[in-house]
């Protein structure tokens, strides 16, 4: 696209020789000639340090002041700028879709994906973004990160687009939100699930986390709240969109549940709505997918889904990869890994295994190094109340001491009626577990879910926990 359409279709304007442009970046190092360099203010660096470097590459330069650039456009806000340069690039296809966005610390991926069944089984095409991978209809593609870049957010768009995607359900993460990912764009519905105490390593106060997630409810026009958690109104509090509420608690809510019967591998309940009460059959165990496939049926209900077509639609769903998955193992014990990782993700998946554990609850757990190291002694205080035995180990220590970290998770475990080991090479722990399982013993790996790799200092390594547990359990019948 050249150069002069790119800005005659935003409206910004500048000094600049026109020329073809093939690409748009906030990362000089993948400046070409024909590149739209945006330098942007983030938490490790100013992109205005760059931009000389880039200009001499051939770039024209997107900034907030002059930089002394033979091509520069200069704009008042350049995450907003690069927003709105990269739709037009791509002609702006997030405006020939329907936009669901989804926020929270939990919940979002599994809310997500429910909502994708609901739309297909009636009718609609649907592309996903989220944190296990993106979707244009059934085509998959890699995901790097819960909410891309603008750039490569608006490239999914498109391919939704041309493969004739009326919805796109988006998880919208804290970061995506407070970074401008998503500026400019309008959601047609956007559901809040829960908020506990996560990335505080980059928000640094649980405050500013929470206004993250609430500028979601300021871009949509009807905003899907649950009222169970105490951040829930807040997040349309002061916005104009409509609010509708959803709960397991209150009775004031638009939407409620009630009568919930958990069995290992289901969970059944009703959903009461204007003195309707229409019954949920779901193939996923546990409270929080009540949560998750309510607010689902909800936002179906408000894009006009009959609430007894969006109910019937989840009969037959299996959930997502990571997310309470069970892995075969042909043993007299369960192995279920769960992406947890925060305390109030591992106490729901601990609390719904202990509703119908029969033997011991063996739960493999650690935390993320660089990240919020508050949450460490909460979650093994918790690992510690609702285990039998627990093994402590890493999980991604990026370029803390592994030991160190499981020093901090230590020091909330305070039940001395439990055995706590630890192990601090995460396959040795999960085949320290494998190797004491018993008959009707749970086995939990917490934290990596659908992560296929470890980081370790600068490097990522292939670590696929389903893969340990075969290789190992087929070693041992071997020997």
């Amino acid at each position: 696209m050249l150069l002069s359409r790119l800005l005659e279709s935003t409206g910004y304007k500048g000094k600049f020789k026109d020329r073809e442009i093939s690409f748009i970046t906030d990362n000089s190092e993948n400046v070409t000639s024909s590149s739209l360099f945006v330098c942007i203010k983030g938490a490790r660096g100013d992109g205005h340090q760059y931009g000389r470097k880039a200009a001499e590459k051939g770039a024209a330069v997107v900034c907030e002041h002059s930089i002394g650039a033979k091509d520069e456009i200069i704009v008042k806000d350049t995450r907003r700028a690069y927003a709105d340069f990269c739709g037009a690039f791509f002609s702006n296809p997030a405006k020939r879709m329907k936009l669901i966005g989804i926020t929270g610390t939990n919940g979002k991926t599994t809310t997500a994906f429910l909502l994708k069944d609901i739309f297909e089984k009636n009718g609609y095409k649907c592309g996903l973004v989220g944190t296990v991978q993106d979707m244009a209809g059934d085509t998959v593609f890699h995901s790097e990160r819960t909410t891309p870049d603008s750039f490569e957010l608006n490239c999914l768009f498109s391919k939704m687009t041309e493969r004739g995607c009326e919805y796109c359900i988006m998880e919208v993460s804290s970061q995506a939100l407070s970074q401008g990912r998503v500026d400019g764009l309008t959601f047609d519905c956007a559901v809040f699930t829960n908020l506990t105490k996560d990335h505080l390593d980059y928000h640094k106060t649980f405050e500013n986390y929470s206004a993250a997630k609430k500028k979601l409810f300021s871009m949509c026009r009807t905003g899907i709240i649950n009222i169970d958690d105490e951040k829930g109104l807040y997040m349309t509090s002061g916005e104009s969109c409509q609010s509708v509420t959803y709960s397991l608690l209150s009775d004031t809510a638009d939407y409620t549940a009630k009568n919930i019967v958990q069995s290992p591998g289901s969970t059944e309940y009703e959903i009461i709505h204007k003195n309707k009460r229409i019954k949920v059959h779901l193939r996923i165990p546990g409270v929080f997918s009540v949560y998750n496939s309510l607010a689902a049926i909800v936002c179906a209900c408000q894009e006009g889904i009959p609430i007894e077509k969006a109910a019937e639609a989840l009969k037959d769903s299996k959930g997502v990869k990571g997310r309470a998955e069970v892995v075969p193992t042909n043993r007299n014990f369960t192995v279920i890994i769960d992406y947890a990782h925060t305390p109030d993700g591992l106490e729901n998946i601990l609390k719904t295994l202990r509703a119908f554990a029969k033997g011991r609850i063996i739960t493999v757990f650690g935390c993320g190094g660089d990240r919020d190291k508050s949450k460490r002694p909460v979650m093994g205080e918790i690992a510690s109340e609702l285990s039998d035995y627990l093994i402590v180990t890493s999980d991604n220590p990026r370029s803390e001491n592994p030991q160190e970290i499981i020093k901090d998770i230590l020091k909330g475990c305070k039940n001395a009626e439990i055995t706590v080991e630890t192990v601090e090479n995460r396959r040795k722990a999960i085949e320290r577990a494998l190797a004491i399982g018993e008959k009707d013993d749970i086995i939990l790996l917490a934290g990596k879910g659908h992560e296929t790799y470890q980081i370790l200092g600068d490097k990522k390594i292939h670590f696929d926990e389903r893969e340990i547990v075969s290789e190992y359990l087929n070693r041992e019948v071997i020997e």
